[in-house]
């Protein structure tokens, strides 16, 4: 279980026991107040919320040993982070998400398949063979540890063992939480419009909550335009688990594909009937508020769980397969920021 350190969007991994209502507490206490005094930081300080949440959850991760306080972590990293997303579609239109226009759509599908290229390439480069390539790529370009998980279902035992995933998730967890802090001071130091830095910032971070959370770092408008092209990418995890079987043959693999994620549904659904200006503002506001709690308490959650000790014992050979792919994802999103947006 304690593989899970990204935030498990798709439930791939079950609960070993269901949990009763008061054994979230402890967890979600800690969960709270982490998140509080983040939101005091990050108010008092002038800095983004969801990079305080993170220092905090890393402050708090000696915690991550309490078993009393897995069932609170675990639900926040995962349910309060999907309900984060759907009220998060009271920020954005449809008329925004079609402002995009297909030049963006198309470049978001071509920085992914490129991207688990790269992935695939860096691993034969390091000795390591296609299905972790693709592993690891496929979780880079789409929705990191969630993509992982999935992948991994897909790709089957035989072909991807537990110590791999292992470091992939790690690789994922550290990559996206450096992504989070560098890639906006990045968009400052290009004075990218929102639109391209939204982009830049959607199409190129692994994880959803750091994704989003990294968007409204830099502004409303660009947290807007990185939630949609983000969520864009997680919804082409469906298509790329149906591909993956054509590029290596499964052996021994159980279940198939992933069902669309209803959050992402959510998300949408939103979107449109916000669209529509039957949501009143001051509706708006409070639901755009309680995405931005919801996302800082699932981020503080992540954190907390993350196994630091096993990112030190892992080896630089199979984490250089990670950075191929976050390299490749980045420079690809700044060039379409740069020459294809806005």
């Amino acid at each position: 279980m304690r593989a899970m350190i990204g935030a498990d969007l798709y439930c791939d991994v079950p609960p070993l026991k269901r949990s009763r209502g008061r054994d979230f507490a402890p967890g979600l206490v800690i969960v709270a107040l982490g998140t509080l005094a983040a939101g005091f930081m990050a108010d008092h300080y002038g800095a983004p919320l969801t990079l305080m949440a993170l220092l905090l959850g890393l402050s708090l991760n000696f915690l991550s040993s309490d078993v009393r306080l897995q069932p609170g972590l675990n639900f926040a990293a995962r349910s309060l982070l999907r309900w984060g997303i759907v009220l998060a579609g009271t920020r954005v239109t449809m008329g925004e998400i079609a402002g995009l226009g297909p030049v963006a759509l198309v470049s978001i599908a071509a920085i992914v398949a490129i991207t688990i290229a790269a992935g695939i390439c860096a691993a034969r480069l390091a000795g390591y063979d296609t299905p972790f390539g693709l592993l690891a790529g496929g979780s880079v370009a789409i929705c990191g540890g969630s993509a992982a998980m999935a992948l991994a279902t897909t790709l089957g035992p035989k072909r991807v063992n537990d110590a791999q995933l292992t470091l992939v998730l790690v690789g994922i967890s550290a990559m996206s939480a450096g992504a989070m802090v560098l890639y906006p001071i990045a968009a400052h130091l290009l004075h990218l419009p929102d639109i391209n830095a939204g982009f830049l910032l959607g199409a190129s971070i692994h994880d959803v909550a750091q994704a989003l959370g990294a968007g409204y770092a830099y502004s409303d408008g660009a947290g807007q335009i990185a939630a949609i092209v983000k969520l864009t990418r997680v919804a082409l995890l469906a298509p790329v688990l149906a591909i993956v079987p054509l590029i290596v043959r499964r052996e021994g693999a159980s279940g198939g594909g992933t069902p669309f994620p209803w959050f992402v549904a959510g998300f949408f659904l939103l979107a449109a009937v916000n669209s529509t200006g039957i949501i009143p503002s001051a509706m708006s506001v409070l639901s755009a508020k309680a995405a931005t709690a919801l996302l800082a308490a699932a981020v503080t959650a992540t954190a907390i769980r993350s196994p630091l000790p096993k990112l030190m014992e892992a080896g630089v050979k199979p984490l250089m397969v990670i950075v191929a792919a976050t390299v490749m994802a980045f420079m690809l999103s700044l060039a379409v920021a740069l020459l294809l947006i806005g």
